[in-house]
């Protein structure tokens, strides 16, 4: 019996083999695995904040689009009201104007309080005159109170929504109201915002949700005024909710869905990418890793196991550093120069050398993984990632330093326009050019799609403003775009002069984006204090 267990004892080769082998595989997996989820991770947070951003932008458009509307509408109320003695034709002129000089409104009306159409503009529709005595319209009028209906099918067939303004004579007598209709599904300003029917290449599309989790604007025309209330994401706008998360939609699809709530009227905006493009670019990025490794590894593994089988003599202190290495410890500083030190074997010295080599490679290997999570692969700049490890470093030292958000204005036409290629280009000399402005001590970091992110340390905001002024001043200089100028638009903050929390911070900077947005564009705008 003993002599049968000694002669199915493993041989000092075979088991240096083993372990060698052992060790260079497990450390490919475990590197394949921790580099597959954490890029699984990011891409999936990297797409919930972008799609979350647009559905937020959109929906504060339609806000503000709403609140105009209303103004208008007030406007033309209270002027009416000063002149009450006013004809019906000099009502329908002021109804006209309003109508062809803001493109708010499809049709505009004013009603008695008996329900009377007294004038319509366009008079094409031919109501006036006539006398509403039930439906929507009427249940508005009697309302007698600013009103937003859902959207509902008129006489015309046609899906829309009606804002009215109530009328009151100076002794406070109802007169009626002033009404305006918005047809969903024709041309208009609210159609020029939400009724953009594109999917993006990678299958990123919106839509918009009216009350009762009905389909206003959707791509898929056919879906238009369709329920999508058993999506969860429908269920939780309807409850005035905003969020981004993981769901699968009414057609079984699961999708990075973002959700932004509009308190006016009721509606919702939702914006999701399938997680199907975010798995193919997983599935890529794996197969560019296991391209770029799998040789040396290969290679490394068959020269290890070489050097091993000629061994003859124990090795305590090697079998002691790969077991190490199998169990995932770390390993000593103190053990690896006793590594590298000449052995009397010649085995033994070859072995030595071929470890250490495996080690470096590693190494090598784990610094180019660490890069590569944390610099965008497009402009070559630190990604989102690597900045919220400086951002954390910084914030923990109580460091003083000024932050700038900026991005290309109507990014989106030049894609549209010129294709998505002299897109991705417009960011590459886009993040070219910024580098040569800034110090090298200066941050620069693409955040997401055309929004790029400016970190100045040391840095308070009077300095940050001259930094951003120049940057703005060389990218409109410079032909990003042959024939084509292009701007940015930039918002500021300091830390912590503006706010004592980085998100409080990067919101305080982009509300200071979105004010150069929308004052006009290609323009610097500090946070106030």
């Amino acid at each position: 019996m003993k002599r049968s267990l000694r002669n199915h004892k493993m041989n000092l080769s075979t088991l240096l083999t083993l372990l060698v082998t052992a060790s260079v595989i497990l450390t490919l997996l475990i590197h394949t695995y921790s580099s597959y989820h954490s890029n699984k991770k990011s891409l999936v947070n990297t797409y919930l904040s972008l799609n979350y951003s647009k559905a937020e932008k959109m929906s504060d458009s339609v806000e503000s689009l709403f609140n105009s509307m209303r103004t208008s509408l007030e406007s033309t109320a209270t002027f009416l009201e000063k002149n009450e003695k006013m004809s019906d034709r000099e009502i329908f002129d002021q109804l006209e104007l309003l109508r062809n000089s803001s493109g708010y409104f499809n049709s505009l009306s004013w009603v008695d309080e008996k329900g009377v159409v007294k004038a319509i503009s366009p008079v094409s529709i031919g109501l006036k005159g006539q006398q509403i005595t039930s439906g929507i319209t009427k249940d508005v009028l009697d309302a007698k109170q600013p009103v937003v209906t859902a959207p509902y099918i008129g006489p015309s067939n046609r899906l829309i929504v009606l804002m009215n303004q109530p009328l009151y004579e100076k002794d406070g007598t109802y007169r009626g109201m002033i009404g305006g209709t918005i047809y969903l599904q024709e041309h208009n300003v609210l159609n020029q915002i939400l009724g953009n029917d594109a999917i993006e290449e990678n299958g990123s599309y919106y839509f918009v949700i009216g009350p009762g989790g009905r389909r206003l604007f959707h791509p898929e025309s056919h879906l238009i005024g369709k329920s999508a209330y058993e999506n969860p994401v429908v269920k939780k706008l309807m409850q005035g909710k905003s969020g981004m998360e993981l769901v699968t939609n009414t057609q079984k699809i699961p999708m990075l869905s973002a959700y932004s709530y509009i308190p006016s009227v009721g509606w919702g905006i939702i914006q999701q990418t399938p997680y199907s493009f975010v798995h193919d670019l997983l599935i890529d990025q794996l197969q560019q890793l296991l391209m770029n490794v799998l040789l040396p590894f290969l290679l490394l593994l068959l020269f290890s196991i070489f050097i091993a089988r000629r061994l003859a003599a124990p090795f305590i202190q090697l079998a002691d550093l790969v077991s190490h290495l199998a169990q995932g410890k770390a390993i000593s500083q103190t053990l690896r120069e006793s590594l590298i030190k000449p052995h009397w074997n010649r085995e033994a010295d070859l072995l030595t050398k071929s470890v250490s080599i495996a080690f470096e490679t590693l190494e090598r290997n784990h610094r180019q993984l660490t890069e590569n999570a944390t610099t965008d692969s497009l402009t070559g700049l630190p990604n989102r990632r690597r900045m919220e490890e400086v951002l954390k470093d910084w914030s923990d030292e109580k460091r003083l330093f000024s932050l700038i958000i900026f991005d290309i204005d109507h990014f989106k036409s030049i894609n549209d326009t010129y294709g998505h290629r002299a897109g991705d280009e417009t960011l590459k000399k886009l993040a070219d050019t910024v580098q040569t402005v800034v110090r090298k001590n200066d941050y620069c970091f693409r955040y997401g799609g055309e929004e790029f992110v400016l970190l100045l340390p040391d840095t308070d905001i009077t300095g940050a403003s001259k930094v951003a002024e120049k940057i703005r001043g060389q990218v409109e200089k410079i032909n990003l775009i042959p024939g084509k100028t292009i701007t940015v638009s930039l918002g500021l903050s300091e830390f912590p002069l503006h706010a004592h929390s980085l998100s409080e911070l990067f919101d305080i900077a982009d509300k200071a984006l979105y004010q150069s947005k929308t004052t006009g564009r290609n323009r610097v705008t500090v946070a106030s204090t």
